[in-house]
């Protein structure tokens, strides 16, 4: 995006570009004028460094957007929430408190601390979250930014004479655009050539019907629905080709007029976030109950009898607020999402939001296409069926080697030689594909299949007898039609034309009278149809896909003199497309080929897996349906007499009931149109599943952005289909996908696994506080001579604690390596609770166990506690509550980084990988090391409430601690004999 900031640098480029067409509107003058104008050669398109040189001059081609957040508003917004008014409230108690405590006391004794250390600590460690927050909220733009880069869309242009692929915000006026079906326009510009080029408008017109594009010249000026010799940025291609100079990039666009009205909308939270909030209001709600009723509790039983009594009722109250929510726990979600999306896309899974991790571990069906993504998408003619006989075309993948030989070996014969390269020569002009080779390596352009005949025909030298032929027209081929037809000049013979046809073999042939047997041409008879639909059939059955190939001499050189063809006055014919019916009737059948495109050998062992983890695949093509059972049967998605559903067998489907049934039970669907796929998805949906559909062409992106996980095809896949998706496959492969489904799994797991730690780790804090007070009479936590409130914990203990333990500890269970089981797991349903029933209780048996332990080492050091009897030294009661405080702190503290080794499995043994996490440990020391200093720093000692620890203190400490790891493993072993004795239950 552009920063409106460099608003007069985008003003400025406006009227460079502006200047370039000397202010004359592009649609009422010639295309040429329009590139001179533009010093651009239509032919040859700009040099590399001219393009270089204005996209210097004119900026990117970006809409511009709202300034962006200077850091010091991203910084101070860390402080925007309600948990932090509540620090800031404690802080101004605090303070108040301290300077009463000054006030009150007695002339020439110290008057208490001498300086407000809880104020202060209270104030650096939200200073110290703060900045916590801001660099992980601003690692985790980063990782958003890169992956953004890496899904920037591209646009076709021609530059030095050659079509190549940028970055849309590199294109600069004068760069000639080339456009094809499912591209996404990129600016405005001019066109120049156009065949059968429709496009949608929709998004800036509100035309909802695709509008048709011609080059010619408007004679006068017209509503910008109404200019169809111009194209416009943000509108997608729906059918044809076509090429167009631009003449406004960026602002200088007719959206751009548009985009500088809309305001900037801010990102909506996720589920997960939403959910998480919840349960963060539920907890502060719970505490502010619970404050409320230990300040009456203690109102009525002790009273107040001054003003420091209602100020440490109100600091209690505080410090419960500041145990019970985690600080940083946002800021920790979104750095987890982010790293998880990052690791995707290091394995060709690129996520475009954060917020679809959570549904990827949710896909119950995976809907795949064929071409591509099951399989390699190397698509190799491997048999030619002629009237006369069969051969075998020798050598895989695009490489042009190989040669024609019998289906067993043999030598072929002169005739079906000639049948064979007349139908090689009819499937290689009717085409639109390429085949190139850059430094030794063969490489495609357009459809793998269209290539495949280029590559067949050049094995058989049937590519020399097209080299005489020049297109003139074509009529494209469509999802609907089936077939593509193109007319052809002979430069031989006259300048004659000739049709040239290929489609699906049952198609086509309904357009076919006469066949070509040898040198001879003879009606079709219906015995003909019949053995050609019989080879369709076996072919298909042996796994390949058919193509026909026809033609038809018009013996006119002239298309205006086609009988039944439409011309202008001129004798121009513009709409040859619409006229297909008069072209493409009279076809002389020439033969058929088989294709194959082998299955990727990694699919299979992903079927496999998919399906262990409860994903059920289902593939979606429009190739025949014995070719889709074979290779669905091959990959293991149906068993090996498994059959296909047609869309015909679809259509008959009249009640939502039957299709429903028919999607429940079948995996294969053959010849779909793509309004199949969509119905096809939304049946899946309504019976309750969470699908993923895959896709690569513009006919695709309605089921795509239906699908809860819609996937677009990297490689193959037109812009339109990868802005409707949610996920981007960069290598097009089906494994890939399941490799990002057991990725968001194992992020969901990761999310549950801190989940449970820092709930039950803050719940623990939340009970020490509150049993502390409550039962402060019992356990010793008293201050002899003094009344109200004494607080088990200072509230800038708690703090301390949670900034140690919940920011690296969570962090690291962020990124803890996947379970094994990962995948054997049923898929989660978008309705199940993160934090569910069981998770609840397990928080709770945690969290009471540690107030348990604290409470417990705290009354080891204090006189008149419930496990000790000890005196009071002659040091005192307050140096003895500082010393059984310390131990309360650091007991809490390692308890917590026990419980972090704890919850990495909600059932699994601590015990199993214990040290797979390096992460996880690293954290744990530099969290030790931290406390260290807080407890033998002397300078510390005074605003943290602390002193330095006894070596038998410590081992009271650590074993006291290491009791949270006991009672999880107990609580886990006792879970796991229940989950196997239901398991039982179930299997009886």
């Amino acid at each position: 995006m552009v920063d409106r900031n460099d608003q007069t640098d985008v003003s400025e480029a406006t009227k460079a570009q502006e200047a370039l067409l000397h202010d004359v509107d592009p649609s009422l003058t010639d295309a040429n004028d329009v590139a001179k104008a533009l010093n651009v050669d239509p032919a040859t398109g700009l040099s590399s460094d001219e393009a270089k040189r204005r996209l210097e001059k004119f900026g990117p081609n970006e809409l511009a957007s709202a300034p962006p957040v200077p850091k010091w508003k991203k910084f101070l917004a860390q402080f925007e929430d309600p948990l932090v008014y509540l620090l800031l409230a404690a802080t101004v108690i605090s303070t108040i408190a301290w300077f009463v405590e000054r006030m009150n006391a007695a002339p020439g004794s110290e008057g208490g601390e001498p300086l407000p250390f809880d104020s202060i600590v209270i104030v650096l460690i939200l200073i110290v979250n703060a900045v916590l927050g801001y660099i992980q909220e601003a690692r985790a733009e980063q990782a958003v930014a890169a992956l953004a880069q890496m899904t920037a869309p591209q646009t076709s242009v021609l530059r030095d004479g050659q079509v190549v692929r940028v970055n849309t915000s590199e294109v600069v006026p004068g760069d000639i655009v080339v456009l094809g079906e499912g591209d996404t326009v990129s600016a405005d510009g001019r066109l120049l050539t156009a065949a059968s080029l429709r496009i949608a408008e929709a998004s800036l017109t509100g035309e909802s019907v695709p509008v048709g594009k011609k080059p010619e010249t408007l004679e006068s000026a017209k509503a910008l629905g109404d200019r169809a010799n111009m194209v416009f940025n943000g509108t997608s291609v729906t059918q044809g080709t076509g090429r167009a100079v631009v003449t406004g990039t960026g602002m200088n666009t007719q959206v751009g007029k548009i985009a500088d009205m809309l305001s900037q909308t801010e990102d909506e939270a996720t589920p997960l976030q939403k959910e998480l909030a919840h349960v963060s209001k539920i907890l502060g709600i719970a505490v502010c109950i619970i404050a409320a009723l230990v300040i009456v509790a203690l109102f009525i039983t002790e009273g107040f009898t001054g003003i420091e009594d209602v100020i440490d009722s109100l600091l209690l109250a505080v410090s419960l607020a500041v145990a019970a929510v985690p600080e940083g726990l946002a800021a920790i979600m979104t750095v987890v999402l982010a790293l998880g999306v990052q690791r995707m896309a290091k394995h060709h899974a690129i996520v475009k939001k954060l917020s679809s991790v959570e549904t990827l571990g949710s896909a119950s069906v995976i809907c795949s296409d064929k071409t591509g993504t099951l399989t390699r998408n190397e698509m190799t003619v491997e048999r030619v069926v002629t009237p006369s006989g069969e051969v075998s075309i020798t050598g895989t993948g695009y490489a042009p080697v190989g040669q024609m030989v019998g289906v067993d070996g043999s030598d072929v014969s002169e005739a079906v030689r000639a049948e064979v390269l007349s139908t090689l020569v009819a499937g290689t002009l009717a085409n639109d594909g390429d085949l190139r080779e850059n430094n030794g390596k063969w490489e495609i352009v357009g459809d793998p299949t269209e290539v495949s005949l280029i590559v067949a025909a050049r094995k058989t030298k049937a590519d020399k007898a097209t080299e005489r032929f020049t297109r003139v027209a074509e009529v494209p081929f469509t999802s609907e039609r089936k077939r593509m037809s193109i007319i052809a000049k002979d430069n031989t013979e006259g300048g004659n034309l000739t049709v040239f046809a290929k489609g699906a073999p049952d198609v086509l042939l309904s357009f076919c009278s006469r066949i070509a047997v040898g040198n001879q041409v003879r009606p079709l008879t219906d015995g003909d149809r019949q053995d050609i639909l019989a080879d369709v059939e076996r072919l298909s059955g042996e796994a390949y896909r058919t193509l026909g190939e026809a033609y038809r001499p018009l013996e006119t050189a002239s298309l205006a003199a086609v009988p039944g063809i439409r011309a202008n006055a001129a004798g121009e014919v513009s709409d040859i497309a619409e006229q297909s019916d008069v072209i493409e009737n009279d076809l002389i059948w020439t033969g058929m080929v088989g294709i194959i495109d082998p299955p990727r050998t990694e699919v299979r062992d992903s079927v496999a897996e998919a399906r262990r983890a409860g994903i059920r695949t289902v593939m979606i093509t429009g190739d025949h349906p014995l070719t889709a059972a074979r290779i669905a049967s091959d990959l293991g998605i149906i068993a090996k007499d498994g059959k296909a559903l047609t869309g015909d067998q679809l259509d008959a489907l009249t009640t939502d009931e039957e299709f429903d049934k028919a999607t429940s039970e079948v995996s294969v669907y053959a010849r779909v149109a793509p309004e199949h796929k969509l119905k096809i998805v939304s049946s899946l949906q309504r019976q309750g599943n969470i699908a993923a559909m895959t896709g690569d062409g513009v006919n695709d992106a309605p089921a795509v952005k239906t699908a809860d996980i819609g996937v677009a095809m990297g490689i193959t896949g037109t812009e339109v289909t990868k802005e409707s998706a949610k996920m981007i496959l960069a290598d097009d492969n089906f494994s890939t996908i399941v490799a990002a489904v057991r990725e968001g799994r194992g992020i969901f797991d990761n999310i549950r696994k801190f989940l449970r730690y820092l709930l039950s780790s803050n719940v623990g804090e939340v009970f020490t506080v509150f049993g502390g007070v409550m039962l402060a009479g019992v356990l010793g936590i008293t201050q002899p001579e003094s009344t109200g409130v004494t607080l088990p914990l200072l509230a800038t203990q708690l703090l301390w604690i949670n900034l140690l333990t919940d920011a690296a500890p969570a962090l690291a269970m962020g990124v803890d390596p996947q379970t094994e089981d990962v995948m054997n797991r049923k898929p989660r349903k978008l309705t199940d609770h993160v934090i569910d029933r069981d998770m609840w209780i397990d928080i709770a048996f945690i969290g009471i166990i540690m107030a348990a332990v604290t409470l417990i080492g705290m009354d080891m050091h204090l006189a008149g506690g419930l496990f000790t009897d000890r005196s009071v030294d002659a040091l005192g009661h307050e140096a003895q509550l500082t010393e059984a405080r310390t131990m309360g702190f650091t007991i809490l503290v390692f308890a917590q980084l026990f419980n972090a080794i704890a919850s990495r499995s909600s059932r699994q043994s601590a015990f199993v990988g214990l040290f797979s996490n390096k992460w996880l440990w690293g954290a744990i020391a530099l969290s030790v090391v931290l406390q260290l200093l807080v407890i033998y720093v002397p300078f510390l000692n005074g605003p943290f409430g602390t002193t330095p620890l006894s070596p038998l203190a410590w081992v009271e400490c650590i074993c006291l601690a290491a009791f949270v790891l006991i009672a999880s493993e107990i609580y886990k072993a006792i879970m796991r004999a229940i989950d196997k004795a239901r398991g039982k239950e179930l299997s009886h």
